[in-house]
């Protein structure tokens, strides 16, 4: 047993790796820049959790996601591991603290969000630090023809050359070949070229994952038939926040238990409502696409799209949430008449026009009341509400417009940041213990602030509210009540967690006749976007192709089989049953092509005078009785 298995079973308790894991391991172990493209539960995070607790030095682990960061960083630790993470709510003595015991080597892995990279502390930092390698997670996300493009995901280039000689690791499970090549040009390093990238792909073919797409004009009616048919843990997806409480409610009232997520939850709630999902307490989450990235349940069996997604890259991460302990499930879209519609408009919503845009710029202007030649380098907490009913805009609009402006490089739009709760006592420590008539809950509280914060009598704090809810065995709403309480008595002063949007101007103010949107930044992208709306069109409305591969073919990979599975394969084996006589024809056909005991092309079947559909159907028998193999595109003689 060689280190890297050693380290996956004293850890994992797994004996050997699987699919594409060792070879990425082995390329960013020996210092090569690596690309891995690996479906949704390929087992991603193996593939730099291992390399970095078999090298010295700390493992630089870029992602967007505070919740993946949070959740992997808890599971190391509980293994023994090193682990920390910086993300948005941590104080600036947390942040220095954790980035020095990376700079001691108290830290293997430490996640940190891709805004971070531009930060003058981080920057300053890493300079010191001994970095074994650097990951980039949902390495998609730096591509402009990427989905899910990032702009703050651009800093890696620069933070390359920070660290000159430290390769990088880039995983995905959503990349068309477009996207793989942008990739690697964004991340390569100064003197070398993409083909010095190692890139390993897993096939994104999930042969235990059955995709169907049921026309639906009632969709609830079938999403309570789908769940009261199945068995085992869901997700629901909606577009809206306001539609997940909407149907979790129908859910319940139908006897199945479910909870609802979505961005706008505090985060106490929404760590409790994760939690008593993956105990099982609740079978069915209802939720946006906010959650579910990097959420380890394997025993999710079906995974059920109200609303259709935008793009395909959305739908498949999704739907890929189901499955991933190689059981059979179900990933199903519901789609009618009113989606193409829907989709179509998010085209427009998502790209007003530029005279629009230019007005949003202008009315931003005057609601900071910021002069032409001014502004630069100023940041502004943003009230969209309040913004849409001063200037008699729509929000969505707004956002979109927000997101132009930045990708022009006039304005830097950071949606809902978390600002962590804050308490500071108002009474002295004396006076505290003085205190009558507290409620249980109430002592409860004070205690655990006491021992868990310090300098709670000259300042505010950081606190954590999960955390408090865990040691004082409260409901999160409990404490977040009983704080209230504290405050409303002048016993402390609370200042609750809220997400508040920001706005800083990267540029000084221009007049909005000067505002410059190129191609790369409207036209383009727009083209792009357009482009995946109507291929999540396409792959909704047809009914002739085998779904997996509609979707594997949107990913650059062709294979010559049919899944079997999907609604598509069942309808055309259900239409074209081949009697017993005429499958028999066609399976001694076949078994005399290969009679010479070669492999041959498949395509060599069209020599067969023979419909495609008794020839597939003979192909299937023979394949399941194992008396032929396929593979690559040829079959031969088992």
């Amino acid at each position: 047993m060689d280190r890297y298995q050693e380290i996956l079973k004293q850890y994992w308790g797994y004996d050997d790796f699987r699919g594409i894991q060792r070879e990425i391991i082995e390329s960013i172990g020996s210092g090569h820049d690596t690309l891995g493209l690996m479906p949704t539960g390929g087992g991603k995070s193996i593939t730099f959790q291992v390399p970095a607790l078999a090298q010295e030095g700390t493992c630089i682990v870029i992602t967007p996601l505070i919740a993946l960061m949070k959740d992997q960083v808890d599971n190391l630790r509980r293994k023994g591991i090193k682990a920390a993470a910086i993300y948005s709510g941590l104080t600036h003595e947390e942040i220095i603290i954790t980035l020095e015991n990376a700079i001691f080597g108290a830290v293997k892995l430490l996640y940190v969000s891709p805004e971070r990279l531009s930060s003058e502390l981080f920057q300053t930092k890493l300079r010191h630090m001994k970095v074994s390698f650097i990951t980039v997670d949902e390495a998609h996300c730096i591509s402009q023809w990427g989905y899910d493009f990032r702009p703050s995901y651009l800093q890696i280039a620069q933070i390359r050359k920070l660290v000159p000689n430290v390769p990088v690791l880039a995983l995905t499970a959503t990349a068309t070949p477009q996207v793989v090549d942008d990739i690697q040009a964004k991340l390569v390093r100064e003197s070398n070229t993409t083909s010095d990238f190692n890139v390993f792909k897993m096939s994104f073919e999930r042969k235990n994952l059955a995709y169907v797409v049921r026309h639906a004009d009632d969709k609830i009616g079938e999403l309570i038939h789908i769940l009261k048919s199945t068995k085992g843990s869901a997700i629901v997806y909606a577009r809206s926040r306001r539609r997940t409480k909407e149907y979790a409610e129908i859910i319940n009232e139908a006897g199945i238990s479910a909870t609802f997520y979505h961005a706008g939850l505090d985060a106490s709630v929404k760590d409790q409502r994760q939690r008593e999902w993956q105990d099982n307490k609740h079978r069915v989450m209802v939720a946006t696409n906010a959650f579910g990235m990097g959420i380890d349940k394997p025993d999710v069996r079906v995974v059920v799209h109200v609303d259709c997604p935008d793009s395909i890259e959305a739908y498949f991460q999704e739907a890929g949430r189901a499955g991933r302990d190689g059981l059979k499930a179900y990933a199903v879209l519901l789609y009618n008449n009113s989606d193409e519609r829907k989709l179509q408009k998010r085209i427009s919503d998502s790209f007003p026009e530029k005279d629009y845009i230019r007005q949003v710029y202008e009315h931003l202007a005057y609601y900071y009341q910021i002069g032409v030649g001014s502004g630069y380098g100023h940041t502004f907490e943003f009230n969209i509400d309040k913004f849409c009913h001063n200037f008699h805009h729509f929000p969505i609009q707004v956002d979109s417009a927000l997101k132009i402006l930045q990708r022009a490089g006039y304005i830097e739009y950071t949606e809902e940041q978390d600002n962590q709760a804050r308490v500071m006592f108002t009474v002295s420590r004396n006076d505290l213990y003085r205190l009558e008539n507290n409620s249980p809950n109430e002592d409860k509280i004070i205690t655990a602030l006491l021992r868990s914060y310090g300098g709670l009598f000259t300042d505010y704090n950081y606190i954590d509210e999960t955390y408090l809810a865990s040691i004082t065995q409260l409901q999160p709403q409990q404490v977040y009540l009983t704080l209230k309480s504290l405050s409303q008595r002048h016993i402390l002063h609370f200042i609750p967690q809220k997400k508040t949007p920001f706005i800083r101007y990267t540029q000084r103010r221009e007049d909005k006749e000067y505002i410059q949107l190129m191609p790369e930044v409207y036209e383009e992208r727009k083209s792009q976007f357009a482009e995946r709306i109507n291929s999540m069109i396409r792959y909704a409305t047809s009914d002739s192709i085998c779904r997996s591969r509609q979707l594997l073919r949107y990913f650059g990979e062709k294979n010559d089989h049919n899944c079997k599975q999907c609604d598509v394969c069942l309808s055309q084996r259900k239409e074209g049953m081949v009697s017993e006589p005429r499958l028999n024809e066609a399976a001694t056909k076949i078994l005399q092509l290969l009679e010479d005991g070669k492999p041959h092309p498949i395509t060599e079947l069209k020599s067969i005078e023979l419909p495609d559909s008794e020839l597939d159907a003979a192909l299937d028998y023979l394949s399941n009785e194992e008396y032929i193999l396929q593979k690559d595109g040829l079959i031969s003689k088992s």
